[in-house]
């Protein structure tokens, strides 16, 4: 465990805050004062840290004075110091006789060191400032730095707002950062250099800083109460809805939940090479199909559950024609999203005076490699779930082998039940969705409402002779007798149950081919 000593001459709020947060385990384990009526000696108080007062004789020297708090330290046991809001300069007497000691400074040095920082980042006119937790040595904030933490600087901004805001979301944030490194025993200072182990550059690096520019203010956010705003990242070079020109003037600007849904959809139609098309309700797909045109593709797709679809998001994977465009707007739907329109096709969705129309460009590659869901207090990160299996990554583990078709239907599902909420079930013939039992809590209650969806509300299509896919595996053989009566003839699934045995048996006794591809497709969010 590493023991802090913190020396302050004012409020010490970093020093509250770390004490409060313990980042890495580290505890406070002394508070010096060189001012009696320092306020940080009662807030230490109140939490049952020791406190010392030193207080500067008048004609003192600085050597002097660092001797005696040293000598008050050393009742104590401590493996670094911490200063905040300390207005003595430090000598080599103090920093030659105590461990390492860091400060943080309210700028991001070596910009605007010393006095004033606030005013003299506000006179400069910079647009950025931040703070920077840096090792003491002998010059005025310009030791080692160790991390630091960047704030934007508003227009109206004055020096008050601005330290406010640097102490709450910069030094609330790197101090403790600092701190929490030095107790995981990841840090080296030698030669005037610090080094962190593990600070690399890797996909998921220690820390990260991610800025980002407000887009537009949206209207509400999910629902009428909430503000909302979408935010954008220039460097983002994927297709992508944010920023993606709306092509119909005049209509509704995007909503919250447009923005959310058209991602699902675009996210859902980059998965195949093939003419495809995908309608999203909610964020999960009404349904999905592939064919040899654009329109089949998309009429195939709204089939699967038309009265879901109903204001629905539309996405395609290449370029609108007239024909898709007559088919789109023959029921309501929010939003379009492709990667381009003919005159002729714009001529007839623009009939519709609300129906959004967006030119997300050319599809091309998928280089946005990992995910990201905000948590209150913290943040997700995750590698983006490319993966599909393909022929070779199928174990065939029934009596009955699957047919080609069969296999090829399979490999279809799984692409589109990588985007159904979890639990998840999709039924699909050929390559289109037949019905999706989405968001469930029991596996077995899914495949009721793909065989339900399937059953009534699919248009020229039904279960009987579809195959299913889950993207987990089953518990128990109750979710493939449920599908075998609905008429499903083939499973695909990841299999890892200690029930394999007894779902392999449940299919081999009605004739059922399954697969297992060794991997779940999880979609939480």
């Amino acid at each position: 465990m590493v023991i802090i000593a913190g020396l302050a001459s004012n409020r010490g709020r970093n020093l509250r805050n770390i004490a409060d947060r313990a980042p890495g385990g580290a505890e406070l384990g002394v508070v010096v004062s060189n001012k009696p009526d320092a306020p940080v000696l009662e807030a230490a108080e109140e939490r049952g840290i020791p406190t010392v007062v030193v207080e500067r004789g008048d004609d003192e020297s600085r050597e002097s004075h660092e001797e005696r708090i040293l000598d008050a330290l050393s009742e104590y046991d401590f493996d670094i110091v911490c200063l905040d809001g300390y207005m003595r300069v430090l000598t080599s007497t103090f920093l030659d006789g105590a461990p390492t000691t860091l400060n943080v400074h309210p700028s991001l040095l070596p910009a605007f060191p010393g006095m004033d920082a606030h005013e003299q980042v506000l006179d400069a006119g910079v647009k950025t400032t931040g703070c920077t937790v840096h090792v003491v040595n002998e010059e005025v904030d310009a030791g080692p730095i160790v991390t630091q933490e960047a704030v934007p600087v508003y227009e109206g901004d004055d020096a008050d707002a601005l330290k406010s805001r640097v102490l709450y979301d910069a030094e609330f944030k790197a101090y403790p950062r600092a701190v929490r490194w030095f107790a995981e025993d990841r840090v080296t200072v030698e030669d005037e250099k610090v080094s962190i182990e593990g600070d690399e550059d890797a996909g998921l690096p220690s820390r990260r800083v991610v800025s980002e520019d407000r887009y537009d203010t949206l209207r509400y956010g999910e629902n009428p109460h909430q503000d909302a705003a979408v935010y954008i990242d220039e460097t983002c070079d994927e297709a992508s809805v944010v920023g993606a020109p709306q092509l119909n003037q005049g209509a509704k600007a995007l909503s919250y939940n447009n923005y959310n849904d058209a991602d699902g959809a675009l996210n859902l139609i980059k998965e195949f090479d093939e003419p495809a098309a995908a309608v999203i309700k909610h964020t999960n797909p009404a349904g999905c199909a592939t064919a040899d045109t654009l329109a089949d593709a998309y009429a195939d797709a709204l089939a699967t559950d038309p009265m879901s679809a109903f204001g629905g998001i539309v996405a395609l994977n290449r370029e609108c024609d007239a024909e898709t465009a007559e088919l789109i707007i023959d029921s309501f739907k929010e939003v379009v999203v492709a990667p381009g329109y003919t005159d002729d096709a714009l001529d007839v969705l623009t009939e519709k005076k609300n129906l959004r129309v967006l030119d997300v460009g050319e599809l091309g590659e998928r280089t946005e490699t990992y995910t990201e869901k905000s948590l209150v207090g913290g943040r997700l990160v995750q590698e983006r779930d490319t993966w599909v299996p393909t022929m070779d990554d199928l174990e065939i583990v029934t009596e009955t082998e699957p047919t080609e078709e069969q296999l090829e239907s399979m490999l279809f599902a799984w692409k589109v039940l990588k985007h159904v909420k979890s639990n998840g079930i999709l039924f699909a013939k050929g390559t289109e969705t037949v019905g999706v039992g989405m968001g469930q809590v029991s596996r077995v209650d899914a495949v009721h409402l793909a065989a339900m969806k399937a059953e009534e509300h699919a248009e020229g299509k039904g279960p009987e002779g579809a195959v299913m896919a889950s993207d987990a595996f089953f518990p128990f053989p109750d979710g493939v007798e449920k599908a075998a009566d609905a008429g499903i003839e083939a499973v695909i699934q990841p299999g890892g149950s200690v029930n394999d045995d007894k779902v392999i048996e449940a299919c081999n006794e009605r004739g059922i081919a399954m697969v297992m591809t060794g991997q779940r497709c999880f979609r939480h969010d």
